[in-house]
């Protein structure tokens, strides 16, 4: 974690500087804030992985994207529990890890439902739909993320 800390105070020192409002209205937020890096750099890892598996060692699809979605989803837990919600606490994360793996579950579910309604029923061109169903399901990810898997007493202290 020391490098994405180093990196977050380095782009968080620039916007200080540089843009103080923008700074102010990120830093009462952090939590979210740092929330959306990591989810972007998971997001990142994935598409990364899989194009080397895919692309360059001409793994088939199927292996390809399996194995980039362990290594992103690997890489995604570790920066929402220890970056995003500063929970440093290693005695509850087997069972963090199994609730956030029922979670990616629910979601993938939830995304290919309401994938289904607007595409289908509603014809809303699909990658539109997926922006939108994608915001939605990051939503209700960090609501479940904060207050349930990364659930923290201190939490408002640690990270506000």
């Amino acid at each position: 974690m020391p490098k994405i800390n180093r990196l977050y105070f380095l782009f968080r020192n620039y916007f200080a500087n540089r843009c103080p409002n923008f700074y102010s209205f990120c830093d009462s937020r952090k939590s979210i804030v740092k929330f959306v890096i990591s989810g972007c750099l998971a997001g990142g890892t994935d598409l990364f992985f899989l194009y080397i598996f895919h692309h360059i060692f001409s793994w088939p699809i199927v292996v390809s994207t399996s194995i980039a979605f362990v290594l992103s989803f690997a890489i995604s837990f570790n920066l929402q529990k220890f970056w995003s919600f500063r929970n440093f606490g290693n005695n509850k994360t087997k069972s963090q890890f199994i609730l956030y793996m029922l979670n990616a579950f629910v979601g993938l579910n939830l995304n290919g439902f309401f994938m289904h309604l607007l595409a289908v029923e509603y014809h809303v061109w699909y990658m539109l739909a997926q922006l939108i169903v994608s915001i939605v399901i990051g939503i209700y990810n960090f609501f479940i993320y904060r207050s349930i898997i990364f659930k923290n007493k201190k939490h408002e202290i640690i990270c506000e």
